[in-house]
């Protein structure tokens, strides 16, 4: 199962690693015929350089969103795992099963919200 979890994980990444170059064909307008044109290297060197940051920023955030959201469910569901499991087991220690099984739950939901706000600060600050 896990074998076939992490090739279906890694064939999406490179399916959509592979997708990416088709969003690459930007189309610029003229403004005095209303003409369409595409970006070519004869296009400004800083028009082309800030093409390609924003680029390779989109590529990070999704890089780095999947990343810390799918660790943060595959954590979360085997924290669950665990202690629907031990709750089985010892149905009588159900307080602190539950108070830990909270507290972890909260902290990998904290990483995946520092993790949203560093993508964050990377759309709009970098």
């Amino acid at each position: 199962m896990k074998r076939k979890l992490c090739a279906l994980f890694i064939l999406t990444f490179v399916l959509f690693t592979l997708a990416l170059p088709v969003y690459a064909a930007v189309d610029a307008t003229d403004a005095a015929g209303g003409t369409t044109r595409a970006v070519t290297q004869e296009a400004d060197a800083d028009t082309a350089s800030e093409n390609d940051l924003v680029g390779m920023k989109a590529i990070a955030c999704g890089i780095a969103i999947s990343f810390a959201a799918g660790g943060g469910a595959i954590g979360m569901g085997i924290a669950t795992g665990k202690a629907v499991e031990g709750l089985s087991r010892q149905p009588e220690v159900e307080g602190k099963i539950r108070t830990n099984f909270m507290l972890g739950i909260v902290f990998m939901e904290t990483a995946i919200i520092y993790a949203l706000l560093v993508i964050i600060l990377i759309i709009f600050v970098i």
